[in-house]
């Protein structure tokens, strides 16, 4: 008889399996949120694990929402706190805050310089007007050797307009009025005020420019085989894309 409450074991990475649950759970994520997000939680926890340990390590997790991510680096037996800007995403239908949770601004962490030894984000980059100014916080507050991921859903990919994707190709404007008259219902995201175009050739150069980071790895975060290879092809990696996942290392 199986145990209902035995998590299942990771899904290999990358695989055409994965590949193939998380879609399915993407697509069915307004019915079933539970599921979708707990599953990409367990996903970017395995990740994490491949470059470090996660059991009594300090964990930031910013702008994780509801705190699915974090409670997945708690069960794993790290120290997490979330900081999250938007009251409404951390007590959502009136729910109590999840454990260690900020109300804070990613642009200015209320923490000590190097205090995390992993700074996670995960598909928050394309909702902030300053992604570099993002990420530097998301450095500082990373101890010497210490690892971030961060990882957001690039414009040009195909999920670029978030709820009125594929429509964003015919333009933000055009896209998202589209999304409304066929929906009857007002959009999440509306560009230049919580969505703001990003691309991957240019994060990329901005990334290896920098002298604090060292970038471990550049992948297409959901691709089932070669990942590393889409990220490389100039002008095709912003469509293919799809979602650029960065393992970075701090410099000392």
């Amino acid at each position: 008889m199986k145990d209902a409450s035995r998590t299942p074991p990771p899904l290999r990475d990358p695989s055409f399996r994965r590949s193939a649950a998380l879609l399915r759970a993407f697509l069915n994520e307004q019915e079933d949120p539970e599921h979708c997000y707990t599953l990409l939680a367990r996903d970017a926890a395995d990740q994490v694990q491949r470059y470090v340990p996660l059991k009594d390590r300090v964990v930031v997790d910013v702008g994780g929402g509801t705190g699915y991510f974090a409670r997945e680096f708690r069960r794993r037996g790290a120290e997490t706190y979330l900081f999250e800007p938007d009251p409404r995403a951390l007590t959502p239908a009136g729910h109590r805050p999840p454990e260690g949770s900020v109300l804070a601004d990613g642009y200015l962490l209320p923490l000590a310089d190097g205090a995390a030894d992993v700074c996670f984000s995960s598909n928050v980059l394309e909702h902030v007007a300053d992604p570099q100014t993002f990420l530097s916080e998301m450095v500082r507050v990373t101890r010497p050797g210490g690892l971030i991921y961060v990882s957001f859903t690039n414009w040009f990919s195909p999920w670029g307009g978030h709820e009125w994707a594929p429509w964003h190709y015919l333009g933000a404007d055009r896209g998202r009025r589209r999304f409304e008259r066929r929906t009857g219902r007002s959009a999440k995201h509306t560009v230049g005020e919580n969505l703001f175009p990003i691309h991957v050739g240019t994060t990329l150069r901005q990334v290896r420019e920098r002298e604090d980071v060292a970038v471990v790895s550049a992948r297409a975060r959901y691709w089932p085989l070669l990942p590393s290879l889409p990220p490389r092809i100039p002008v095709l990696r912003e469509f293919v894309t799809w979602n650029l996942l960065l393992i970075l290392r701090r410099c000392p």
